[in-house]
């Protein structure tokens, strides 16, 4: 089960079918999933329909609707930033923008092609090639991003036919894949664990070591491991009563992980 608006939900058997995944709904399984809820999903009123039968009960009035490990004020400050930005309507697309995105990397693409095609493979055309064909590619993958998140068209469907187009065609990597990873991003950030931004893969780039350490902060002030691994921390904190589990990386593991994360982001793809 899960919590939406004060509202308890049986999501044991939906959660098989859910269109994001299981794993995103599992992540706030005995959880308040309200602000994850209405950042996934545009059409909120079409969603509600197929919730009215999952529903098993509600809050009661004194039972607060947060985690125990999350700070209310925070909460109502982000919520109202975000019906403020909403309303100033700054989350609508600018398809000019976009247009010109979509066309420019078209461009990059065919020129790092015909670059070489027309002047051979010596050096500087093969320099000039793969520098269109780079840029080209770092673009795509950020142009698939936002296709992803369904913030170029206002229909889901649309976003998920371009996005096939440029990750899929243009990138060879699978949509599906990206999305599953990403939707758990998203839904979880920076919880080790539950965001597949933080694994690595475990037999080439974690071997004998743990990769992060995952810290909880306790009413004293005072970080505990709760999962050891190759350093000892200890933080001295003043006046931190509440925080959610977070991992971190040492300096000398963050400088190797991001080296290797494009290389363990292709492995995955393939794996």
């Amino acid at each position: 089960w899960l919590v939406i608006d004060r509202k308890v939900y049986d999501v044991s058997k939906f959660s098989k079918h859910h269109p994001g995944g299981s794993r995103v709904i599992s992540h706030y399984a005995g959880q308040d999933a309200t602000d994850a809820f209405v950042a996934f999903h545009n059409d909120k009123s079409l969603v509600k329909k197929y919730l009215k039968s999952l529903l098993i009960g509600e809050l009661a009035p004194d039972q607060p609707s947060f985690e125990s490990n999350k700070k209310k004020s925070l909460l109502e400050d982000f919520r109202e930033l975000r019906c403020t930005i909403e309303k100033m309507g700054l989350l609508r697309p600018n398809y000019t923008f976009f247009f010109l995105i979509f066309l420019h990397l078209l461009v990059l693409d065919a020129a790092s092609w015909l670059v070489v095609w027309y002047f051979g493979i010596s050096l500087v055309p093969f320099l000039v090639g793969m520098a269109f064909f780079t840029i080209a590619q770092i673009q795509m993958g950020w142009f698939q991003h936002d296709l992803g998140h369904c913030s170029v068209f206002r229909k889901p469907k649309w976003n998920r036919v371009l996005q096939i187009v440029v990750i899929n065609v243009l990138k060879g990597l699978p949509a599906s894949w990206w999305n599953h990873l990403h939707n758990q991003h998203h839904a979880k950030p920076n919880c080790f664990r539950k965001d597949p931004d933080l694994n690595m893969h475990p037999l080439l780039f974690s071997l004998g070591k743990t990769l992060s350490v995952e810290v909880s902060v306790g009413t004293a002030g005072e970080a505990k491991i709760s999962k050891t691994g190759s350093c000892r921390v200890r933080v001295s904190c003043l006046q931190l009563a509440h925080y959610n589990v977070f991992s971190f990386f040492s300096s000398e593991k963050r400088r190797k992980s991001s080296c290797l994360t494009i290389t363990s982001i292709s492995i995955s793809s393939v794996s």
